[in-house]
């Protein structure tokens, strides 16, 4: 008698991907806000809008993804810290617009369901979400056996923000005369990892200790995205800001064009900051033309506040006395 094919034969494992979401059920609540007001397992997750103080509400949404980051991952085991490095991505890119982050939705798609990794991942993403006080609304999981390789996966992110129509950043009063003001990064936060990968582990493994790093590759590499959504309300909040630019794939060259209107353009100042060990290491190490390197990396600044020359003073007096570097990297020409 032929033996009878089922979807768990085929490569699918819904009960254990069932399993997975049960054990994770409990971390998932708690990032739930008194605005949710239904509980996992519905066909959409449900968000109250009502009583929100806002007089004219605009949604700003966002889907991101963490890119070959999550090789490191892979190599390294450690699953951690990924989604982390999702959540804090897309909270900034819509907190650039002056939005507050209301809730998020993840999509995971692996190969065969690890059950551990998959645990891991969501951890990762739950503590960052309740850490930012947004709910993880809603997601999806994936197992697709003849799409990815073994032990391979993939993670996105939807995030949606409400901002006051009034009060949208979005670089339309941009002057010339204004400045340039860097907050630095710590690291590659989620961009430019293939070239990095490519570069660094033809020399290196990724439990090697690099002096000039102060720690193992991995651990430079694996460094969370750094969540700029507290330090932009609080700029927001005392300062006349014209421009916010989140420095991702593309570096400070192709993002903060993003917010010129025509006939605008920049000046930076490349020696205005100390670029971090981690992009020297990658441009010696592969001889990297410092145009690739500047149009990859964030370079060691991963936010960009555009004010007007007369409150850099006052902005940085700011900083300081919330122990925050910042630095004037440029101006508006």
């Amino acid at each position: 008698m032929k033996k009878p094919t089922t979807y768990k034969s085929a490569g699918v494992d819904i009960e254990k991907a069932e399993h997975s979401l049960k054990q994770l059920k409990a971390r998932i609540e708690e990032t739930h806000t008194p605005r949710v007001i239904k509980g996992v397992g519905l066909f959409g997750g449900f968000f109250d809008l009502s009583n929100m103080d806002i007089e004219h509400p605009v949604l700003v949404a966002s889907t991101d993804g963490v890119g070959t980051k999550l090789k490191i991952a892979m190599m390294t085991g450690r699953h951690d810290t990924i989604g982390q490095d999702l959540v804090h991505h897309c909270i900034n890119d819509i907190a650039v617009s002056g939005a507050h982050p209301l809730f998020f939705l993840d999509y995971f798609a692996s190969g065969r369901l690890e059950s551990g990794v998959f645990e891991e991942v969501v951890s990762g993403i739950t503590i960052a979400c309740k850490n930012a006080n947004i709910p993880l609304l809603g997601g999806e999981t994936a197992e697709m056996p003849d799409f990815y390789q073994p032990g391979d996966y993939d993670l996105c992110g939807t995030i949606v923000g409400v901002v006051e129509k009034e009060k949208i950043i979005d670089g339309s009063q941009i002057e010339k005369g204004d400045i340039l003001i860097g907050v630095p990064s710590n690291g590659l936060h989620t961009n430019g990892f293939t070239l990095a990968r490519k570069v660094l582990f033809s020399k290196y493994s990724p439990d090697e200790f690099i002096p000039s790093l102060n720690t193992t590759l991995a651990e430079e590499l694996l460094k969370i995205h750094r969540n700029y959504y507290p330090l932009i309300q609080q700029v927001l909040t005392q300062f006349t800001v014209r421009g916010i630019a989140h420095i991702t794939g593309g570096g400070l060259v192709k993002n903060i064009p993003r917010l010129f209107r025509k006939g605008l353009s920049m000046r930076i100042d490349w020696k205005s900051w100390e670029i971090p060990p981690i992009f020297q290491l990658i441009q010696n190490t592969g001889n990297v033309p410092m145009e690739d390197m500047q149009t990859t990396f964030n370079m060691g600044i991963g936010l960009v506040f555009i004010i007007p020359k007369n409150e850099v003073d006052s902005l940085f007096s700011f900083g300081n006395s919330i122990g925050e570097r910042m630095m004037k990297i440029g101006e508006i020409v």
